[in-house]
């Protein structure tokens, strides 16, 4: 019996030799492809679970669309800049509260047809009188109806239809909910915040879908000092690579192969894909082999929308002490908003959001031309408005880096496209807001989905070595001691 125990620890330490040998004769190694929120966020997760990570970024930055501008001599975020649910269950909670990082929360509300709260609001018409709030509150309960009566009618139709088709549907049959002068335009005002909600035009955003995403408690909140040490702090200490824009993926049973630009290759055992939608949709990436139907069928009916920002910075304040302020119109196309930045952080900055096709017409401009337009806007509600000394102009449709700012719902087409696009494909995982089923579109939902890219490559990778642990916790399970979050509404 002695001897047949001594066999059998001799055999167990010959078996952890062997493994601990293997592992340090080459450790399970990943390419995360993207640098933004989730790619960062995946990098993060494995190398931290001794994955030898290399992350490889097309940018000469990190962030993604998640990018922080100094250029004025404080921060500016160009792209995400709120985090859409300030509760303690956002995934982003403890990152942000342990870095003590201060939010500014514009709404105690969760709609997703205006983030902000309407008190905070000023509407001006294009003559630049001011709305009176009665009115902007009553046209917000006429909308409440007309949207609850688009929900009757998407459930008498089994194909789906566009938000804006269904509305005409519903004045066709309540003809009183129709609104004149004034009234109208105040109506095509909160058309525009919900299209400015999807970056899309509201003839193209899905009426079976539009209001099934998950809201997290707690409001918005804007990130005052920005995004970025967000990202600084989940990328220090990985192994980055900026300016490699990946233009091949080989994947065998054995590994992966990555190509870039320049020729330079990079081999793993695996890889996270965790660019955006946009640049999946141009094909920017060849896969070879190709990826399968139903992965290119979810990357090419999953829509990629467009909000912009012009931002405005000025020598002084001449506008209400509002957090936004709005501009109606005939057409939710002529409505558009300013955020004020100093509101929230004391900088004299008006930040214009074009979104849908006005933000694709103002692209087409240059930067100069781009100010000028968001400065006539301003002029015509503010006749007193002074010149700005700077500016600055994103461009998310056509850098080709996103091509797009974020995903939504188009007409007719399956609603579990987010899962489909998060499916891997061999050892191929796949992470980013367009593959968040409960989150997509936000910065929260983008790192939920590079840990769990992260989780789920971990476990393939080591059951192929033979090294899996069932007991072992997952990634992100034991979180660390929670901070609460800086939270100020003035």
């Amino acid at each position: 019996m002695e001897s047949t125990n001594r066999s059998n620890r001799q055999s167990n330490r010959a078996l952890c030799h062997s493994k601990a040998e293997r592992r340090q004769a080459r450790s399970p190694s990943v390419i995360v492809i993207g640098g933004g929120m989730a790619g960062v966020a995946a990098a993060r997760a494995l190398n931290d679970a001794s994955f030898k990570v290399v992350l490889l970024e097309s940018r000469d930055r990190l962030g993604g669309r998640v990018h922080t501008d100094h250029s004025f001599g404080f921060p500016i975020d160009l792209g995400a800049s709120w985090l859409h649910g300030v509760c303690n269950e956002n995934p982003l909670a403890p990152v942000i509260g342990k870095l003590g990082l201060p939010l500014y929360r514009t709404s105690n509300d969760n709609s997703v047809l205006y983030d902000h709260d309407l008190e905070s609001y000023a509407l001006f018409d294009m003559d630049g009188n001011k709305v009176p709030p009665e009115l902007v509150t009553k046209v917000g309960e006429v909308f409440e109806i007309i949207l609850a009566e688009t929900g009757k009618v998407r459930e008498e139709f089994s194909e789906d239809k566009s938000i804006g088709h269904t509305i005409s549907i519903v004045f066709e049959r309540r003809p009183e909910l129709r609104l004149e002068g004034l009234a109208h335009k105040v109506l095509q005002w909160y058309l525009c915040r919900m299209e400015g909600w999807f970056a899309a035009d509201a003839d193209s955003i899905s009426v079976k879908t539009w209001d099934k995403e998950i809201l997290l408690p707690g409001g918005h909140g804007l990130m005052v000092r920005g995004y970025l040490p967000v990202i600084n702090s989940l990328a220090k200490g990985l192994d980055i690579r900026l300016g490699c824009r990946v233009s091949k993926i080989d994947r065998r049973y054995n590994g992966v192969k990555v190509t870039v630009e320049d020729g330079t290759t990079f081999v793993s055992d695996a890889a996270i894909v965790a660019v955006p939608l946009g640049v999946l949709k141009a094909r920017a990436i060849k896969f070879e082999p190709r990826l399968p139907n139903w992965k290119e069928a979810a990357i090419d009916n999953l829509g990629v929308g467009i909000e912009n920002k012009i931002v405005l910075h000025f020598d002084m304040v001449f506008w209400p002490n509002v957090e936004f302020l709005g501009v109606v119109a005939e057409t939710s196309y002529g409505c558009s908003y300013f955020l004020n930045l100093h509101k929230a952080t004391g900088h004299p900055v008006l930040v214009y959001m074009p979104a849908g096709q006005l933000a694709k017409d103002i692209e087409k401009m240059s930067d100069e031309a781009a100010a000028n337009f968001t400065f006539m806007q301003l002029k015509k509600i503010l006749p007193d408005a002074s010149v700005p000394i700077n500016y600055l102009v994103s461009h998310w449709g056509t850098d080709v880096n996103s091509l797009g700012s974020y995903s939504y719902d188009t007409v007719g087409n399956s609603d579990d496209l987010y899962e489909t696009l998060r499916i891997p494909v061999d050892n191929l995982f796949f992470a980013g807001e367009a593959t968040s089923i409960s989150f997509p579109g936000s910065v929260h939902g983008a790192y939920l989905t590079g840990l769990m890219a992260a989780e789920d490559c971990r476990m393939r990778v080591l059951e192929r070595y033979g090294e899996l642990d069932l007991f072992q916790p997952v990634m992100g399970e034991v979180s660390p001691l929670s901070v609460p979050l800086l939270i100020s509404r003035m």
